[in-house]
């Protein structure tokens, strides 16, 4: 069985990265420049968009963070995106999910220009993705194609299960490992809360992505011996004896599991760095796109 360690891959992405922010500061040109708006003081949302912010600070980007607090109205969140998205020192931005219940998300995401959506959430860049044309992969199914990618792990031919149908990651997925290309090329059954016998699926499975926020679904008896197991979930479980008062916890029951997989993710330290890393080679991708359209510009005048 091997590890695939997210923490030590994400340090590679980001010493990458970083080296491509020093070619354009020895050119002379702008540094990337990521913006996040965070709404209210959740917890897990704080320590994730600071993560985010160090993450800014070790490769070289410029990075601004917006608070905004829980009481903000919708049309006063929306001024607020529509101010990012009219800036052009900003390359790409992303609103910190959830939003509290005054607030339409999808309303706000629909409303983030697509040229600075670095999460890939707007239904243009999800049209896109589907479509396989160059567009912005929502970075967590991204972090998750370069670990299969870093790692040479086979996807032609194979049998990839999904668990979970959300937009950030479980329909992604499912999009991405049935495309033309590597990884992809896998033959995908897509499985949600109403699957019935859901473990004779997953039986079948060479790949197993998970991402249900339920901890410890899937079992050892639930995978084929030397299956592929990429483990989304993340959940704070109380516990008494330790000192935090929780553990943190994946979808996938890793003690046994692993005994069975080949590869699989750890939580935390596999998919979740990853997410980070993704998030600032979009806006990596970004800065290079707008940079192209600039010189365009330039030369047809």
């Amino acid at each position: 069985m091997t590890i695939l360690d997210g923490k030590q891959v994400s340090s590679e992405i980001k010493i990458e990265i970083a080296a491509e922010v020093n070619k354009l500061k020895s050119r002379g040109e702008k540094v990337p420049h990521l913006a996040a708006i965070i709404v209210g003081k959740d917890g897990a949302s704080l320590t994730y968009v600071n993560s985010k912010v160090k993450a800014c600070e070790r490769v070289g980007f410029q990075s601004s963070l917006y608070r905004m607090p829980h009481t903000v109205s919708e049309i006063e969140l929306l001024d607020k995106i529509q101010e990012l998205n009219e800036n052009d020192d900003i390359d790409g931005f992303i609103v910190q999910l959830p939003l509290p219940s005054q607030i339409d998300t999808q309303k706000v995401l629909n409303a983030v220009d697509p040229d600075k959506d670095v999460d890939g959430f707007h239904p243009t860049n999800f049209g896109k993705m589907a479509l396989d044309m160059t567009t912005f992969i929502p970075a967590t199914p991204f972090g998750i194609l370069e670990l299969l990618e870093r790692y040479d792990i086979p996807t032609k031919g194979k049998h990839t299960v999904v668990i979970g149908r959300s937009y950030i990651v479980g329909r992604p997925m499912s999009i991405l490992m049935g495309r033309s290309g590597f990884p992809g090329n896998s033959t995908v059954t897509l499985t949600h809360e109403f699957t019935k016998n859901i473990t004779q699926v997953t039986s079948q499975a060479d790949i197993v992505i998970i991402a249900v926020g339920i901890p410890d679904f899937l079992k050892a008896e639930m995978i084929k011996d030397d299956a592929v197991i990429i483990d989304v979930g993340i959940t704070r479980v109380p516990d008494d004896n330790t000192e935090k008062g929780y553990v943190i916890k994946g979808d996938v029951d890793f003690e046994n599991v692993s005994k069975r997989a080949s590869y699989i993710t750890p939580v935390p330290g596999g998919v979740g760095p990853m997410t980070v890393s993704m998030l600032l080679k979009n806006t990596l991708l970004a800065r290079e796109r707008h940079k192209k359209r600039a010189d365009i510009k330039l030369l047809e005048r």
